[in-house]
Order: structure tokens, then sequence, then C-alpha cells
């Protein structure tokens, strides 16, 4: 039977058209909205497997058909996913895992395939609005609809979900998704739309943020959840069946293992944990224990130590390592540890690890990428997170990235992004190799990634940060917990990870466990992360004035500007001076002869500063910022007297800047009317003079000190 459901979502229709394509899965439905068409399915396996978690796989796909355009590169068919795909693919996972009954133990797979696109429609929010229609439209027993919401600020203004234009304004890109009564997830970040790099949100803005949205994604959940009709649909016949607890023999083993339990769980290495909590199970098994087996007293002892863990945080305010609820666990840094890297850090919290190492190169360097929302780019900063098993003590190869390590890399990227300043025709690489991981492995990356941005002097604005905070909450107590570990994490409510600046959050990621996390809870938990957030810069602001840099391996660019008239004296007859610069110094230069822009690149920065200098006694002068196209010659008669500012010293003589624009030479034999043997003798840099015009010749103004 076909249905067909229009939604009106800011003014752009939705079209669900169900039952109409993919007939024989377990749900399928078009969803159209502007040019943009996908198709989205899901399909489960009828035989349960034995997992104690839902074997849930989502697939977000983009075809290069739907935007008109062959696959790039030489094979001409999709290949593995890209970046974006997998992104969006984890962002729709986190979203409708809960949606899930408990004991689903039934392999699911959904897949969103864009089948045509167009550059207006945010393909994210579309792709999971369609996987939550799919899976309520479907003969699962799910009746839940959860929606997504984009949210942008232009200036104080909160839209949801912004156009594309609005999007290149606004000072924050949050995605947010959610049921009518809970937020579920939170993916933020600053924008670097500013020349001030001055885009942190404040905790209390992004408090206004996630309570409009939260209105917004309740507004259409409403919509599609009495709109959509199941009445006809039936639902397979599944079998849920959800293991009880043995409660008789989890007090049989407190009243003999409870405390060799908690000894266990004071052992911070998981592995190391985990495998002494197994030959626990195991010697009690050996004698008989009760009659139960080694699967039932192994569980019964995870749940005694989930008791544990959450009973000492909430009643006697302590945590499984000795901290208190706000404590950092102990940082150290060491920098440029590499030698023959450009810039490296080795972050350390805990016993978690991570070596970041940056890597400067050129215009030609940056990753090339190409999705149907934004087309065919080069991405100048990449940032890789690499997680092997040795960080957790497992014994495995290496693969190549999966999702996790995808998305945790994005995340620490958003964090930095909008603090650095890249130059021109330069391209920066971080890689962080996660070490050792107990917990809050990509916040222990954006701290290393910021430090090892300095490490190669790039042009950030501030040192970025980041913590994980956690929540447990049972009955009527609460404890919000700063910079947990991956045990923390396992046994609690929530994982936020929260990064920013001294002066604000520059992104973040929620996912949220359970239900009625309120507005009022969050800004507790801004507030605690903010004080975190500060103890960790302050530590990594004395770690930055002790960087001894690599100089001799940094590659160096510096751009200034020269008369255009003069542009010909740099390159010299057949290209023989610039030859010469290029050749001496170890440097590539670039000219613009249309606004006088000279950048002068090279491995070292003694050879970019020596052929700068150099150029500037070919051409008599330059200057650090772009020189007026107006020609500054005809803004002064001959004869004139005008007051200047000593700007540049040469062995010659000066160049003054002039009080209405442009430079002119003041030569040494025109400074006194005596000799003068050294020009530093009586003159010194940005010194305010009277000097009066003697001569304009063609390209110059020649002058004499009054």
């Amino acid at each position: 039977m076909n249905l067909i459901y229009d939604f009106d979502m800011n003014n752009v229709i939705e079209r669900y058209e169900l039952g109409n394509v993919a007939i024989h899965a377990n749900g399928s439905l078009l969803l159209k909205s502007k040019n943009t068409v996908m198709l989205a399915t899901i399909c489960v396996d009828e035989e349960p497997i034995d997992v104690d978690f839902v074997p849930l796989t989502v697939q977000y796909v983009e075809k290069t058909y739907a935007a008109h355009k062959f696959p790039s590169g030489f094979i001409k068919r999709e290949q593995r996913p890209g970046e974006f795909e997998q992104l969006t693919s984890r962002m729709i996972d986190r979203s409708i895992r809960v949606l899930f009954p408990k004991g689903h133990r039934y392999n699911t797979v959904v897949n969103i395939m864009v089948l045509s696109s167009d550059y207006e429609s945010d393909l994210q929010v579309l792709a999971l609005n369609a996987a939550s229609a799919v899976l309520y439209n479907s003969n699962l027993p799910i009746n839940k609809v959860i929606s997504a919401v984009r949210v942008g600020k232009i200036d104080d203004e909160i839209i949801i979900n912004p156009t594309k234009e609005q999007k290149e304004l606004s000072l924050v890109d949050a995605f947010i998704s959610g049921t009518s009564e809970q937020i579920l997830m939170i993916e933020m970040k600053s924008n670097s739309n500013s020349e001030d790099r001055n885009n942190e949100i404040k905790e209390d803005e992004l408090l206004k943020i996630i309570e409009v949205a939260s209105s917004a994604i309740k507004e259409s959940v409403d919509k599609y959840s009495t709109s959509f009709s199941t009445e006809n649909q039936e639902e397979i016949s599944l079998e849920y069946i959800v293991k009880e607890n043995d409660n008789d023999l989890i007090s049989k083993l407190k009243e003999n293992y409870l405390d060799k339990l908690k000894d266990l769980i004071k052992i911070m290495a998981k592995t190391e944990r985990d495998q002494l909590i197994k030959n626990l199970a195991k010697e009690i098994d050996k004698s008989d224990y009760e009659n139960s087996n080694y699967e039932n007293i192994y569980k019964s002892l995870l749940v005694i130590k989930r008791e544990i863990i959450r009973n000492d945080i909430l009643n006697n305010k302590i945590r499984p390592d000795g901290r208190g609820l706000e404590d950092v666990r102990e940082i150290s840094i060491q920098t440029n540890l590499l030698p023959n890297a450009h810039g490296s850090c080795l972050f350390t919290r805990g016993q978690t690890q991570a070596l970041c190492i940056a890597t400067i190169g050129g215009d030609k360097d940056g990753q090339i990428y190409d999705n149907l929302s934004e087309g065919s780019q080069t991405d100048h900063f990449t940032l890789q997170y690499n997680f092997p098993g040795f960080s957790v003590g497992e014994a495995s190869v290496i693969f190549a990235p999966g999702r996790r390590e995808l998305g945790h890399g994005n995340l620490a990227k958003k964090a930095l992004q909008s603090t650095l300043k890249m130059e021109n025709k330069t391209s920066i690489r971080i890689v962080s190799e996660i070490l050792a991981s107990n917990g809050s492995s990509s916040m222990a990356t954006v701290c290393g990634s910021s430090l090892a941005l300095k490490t190669i002097r790039a042009d950030i604005s501030k040192l970025s940060a980041g913590v994980a905070m956690g929540l447990i909450i049972s009955d009527d107590k609460e404890a919000i917990l700063s910079d947990i570990t991956g045990l923390e994490d396992h046994e609690g409510d929530m994982d936020f990870k929260i990064a920013g600046t001294k002066d604000g959050i520059t992104a973040l990621q929620l996912d949220i466990k359970i239900a009625g996390l309120s507005l009022e809870l969050l800004s507790r938990v801004f507030t605690q992360a903010k004080k975190s957030r500060l103890h960790i810069l302050d530590i990594m602001e004395k770690a930055s004035e002790e960087i001894i840099y690599n100089d001799e391996l940094l590659p160096s660019s510096k751009t200034i500007h020269v008369d255009t008239s003069k542009t010909m004296l740099i390159i010299g007859k057949a290209g023989s001076t610039i030859k010469d610069l290029t050749q001496n110094f170890n440097v590539s230069i670039d000219i613009n002869r249309d606004t006088g822009e000279v950048k002068v690149s090279g491995d070292s920065m003694d050879g970019v500063e020596g052929a700068c200098a150099k150029i500037e006694t070919i051409v008599g002068g330059a200057s650090s910022t772009p020189i007026e196209k107006i020609n500054f010659l005809e803004k002064y008669e001959q004869g004139e007297v005008v007051m200047g500012s000593v700007k540049r010293i040469v062995e010659f003589g000066a160049f003054i800047e002039l009080q209405r624009g442009g430079e002119g030479l003041l030569h040494i034999s025109k400074i006194s009317k005596e000799r003068v043997a050294s020009v530093k003798d009586v003159l010194d840099l940005d010194e305010t003079i009277e000097v009066k015009v003697i001569n304009i010749s063609k390209d110059r103004i020649e002058l004499q000190k009054v």
C-alpha cells in the first residue's frame, strides 16, 4: 500500500512516500525535500544472536549521480565511504540506537541512500529524519519518533535549520537530535568566520540554543507521530528476552567477595582489571559455588561492580581512583620530543596519553574531498586520530581507522579550527597517536594538538583544552564527574565532551543514556566543566612558555608588499634576480604584480628573512601591510613640508611613512648638514620627524630633514 505524508518544515515541504519502493525490506520509504530524494530502508535478521548490545549497523551512502556527476578518481564507481558519510552514519546510529526495545538481539541494518541532491538541503538532518521515520513505520515494535535540527546563531538571533548562506555567517553550528521529551545527542562547534577569532560560545548562550532546539524538535516530533499511521502494519514476531539478574547469587557473592571486588575495581588498567574479575569468576566457578556456572557468576560480579562504583560516587563522593567529583587527573606535558618532526607534544592525563605530531606543508598538501553537500573542496587543516589496540592492552593488529577514530578526530578538529588562522598556500596536518587510553582520549587529543600547533609556530589565537564530563543519577541523588575514566564512562549515565578556550566553548559532543536531563542540570555541568578546563589551560600555558622550537626544521613564510612598479626589479632580466634569490636563500617566491604582494616561503626562517631583506634592498623598501593601489606620489608637491614616521633604517638612509600615505626616502646625506656616519646614530625607529619633499620622481619621493 502506497502512503504519502507531507510536512511543512519551516516553509519547506518534506514528503514521505511509504510502500512504493524496496518492498522486501522490513521498512522502506522515500523522503523528498526540494530536489533532494533519499531512500531509507531497514532489514532485520529474525534469528537472534548471543550479544549483550543492540546489533545495529547504520549506513549513510551518497551516490555521485545524485548531483549529476561521475565519481572522482581512476575507478568510476563508488568505493569505500568517505569521511562525511561515515561521520553522518555515526551520528544517526548514536541517535536511533536508544529506540530499540531492551533485549533486541537481532542483526539490524539501516540504510540511507541519497538518490538526488541539491546544494540547499541539509543532508544530515534529512538523513536522520528519514532513518527515524523508516523505523517508526517498519514492522518492528518501535513506537517513538525522533527528529534532528541544525541550529545557527547570527548576531543575537537563533536560527533553526539555517540556509547555506546563513550557515556561512553563523557563529555556531549545532546538530541536535531528540524525542519530544529529551535531547539524545548534540554535536556543536563554533565557526571561524570572524577576523578576531573570538567565536567561542558562552555557556549561557549554549543553554539558550539547546532550549530553542528542544522546542523545535518537540514540534517536529509531534507532527510526525500524530500523522504517520501504523494501524495497518503487522508487527514482526520477535522474542525479546531481557535476562534478569540472579539476585540470590548476587547476595551470596556480596557476602563473600565484596571486599575482594572492591580491591579489583581500584585497578585502573581496563584490560588487567577485566581479566582479574574473570579470573575471580573462574575461581568461584571451580568451587561449584551455589550450583552456578561461570557465565552467571561473571555477570553477577559485573552487576556488583556497577553498584559499588555508583554507590561510592553518589553516597561517599569518592571515585574508583580515589578522586573527588571535580578532581582532574595528574597532567604532564612534553613538547618537541620528536627531533625530526616539525612539532610534537605528548600530553598525559592519568592513564591516557596522546602523542600529537604537527607537520606543515604547502598548498598542494591539503586533503581533497568530494561530497554532495559541498562539492569538491580542499581542506588545508586536517587532524587524524589513531587508536591502536596496544593503547588499552589488547593484542590486535592496526587496521584502517573506523568510525570512532574518525569521529574523535573530527571533534578535536572542530575544537581547534576556530582558533587557527591559516596562511595562504599552507597546509597543516596533525596526527594524534593514542599511546594509552583510560577515558577521554579525544579530549587529550584536543589539548595535545593545541600545543602541537604552538610547537610549529601556527597562528592560533588561544590554547584549547577539552574535558570529558560524566553523570551518575539514581532516584533523588546525582553526581557530576569531571575528567571521567573509561570505567566511569561505562558505568555512568552520560558522556559529555566539552572543549574550548579560557573564553568559552569551541566544540562539544553529548551522548545521554537516560531521560530527563534538565537545562538546570546541564548548566551545572557546564559550570563544573569550565572550572576543569581553566585548570588544564593553566598547566598548558606554562608548558607552551617552555617550548624549544625545531627552527632548523620548521618551514617558514613571510608576505611583504612592494610598489607594483618595482616587481620587475625582483624578477630581473630574464628572471635572473629571482633565480639568484631562490637559489642563494633556498626559498620559493610568489609575486602578484597587480597588488605588489610578494610571498617568500622556505625550509628555514633564516632563509626567508634573508630573502625578504634582500628584496627590500632591491626595491628600496617594502611593507608588511598592503600598499595602497592609488598612486601616493600624486598626494604631495615638491617643496612642501610634511610630518612623517621612521619605519625602516638602512645603510644609505631611512624610509619615512608620510602623513597622507606612502613612503619617502630620506638619504643619509639629507639628514643633517654635517656628515652622518650611521643613520642609527641620529634616527630611531617610529620617531616622528619633519621632512621636506625635495624631489618627486617616477616611482618615489625624496626627502630632506627639516
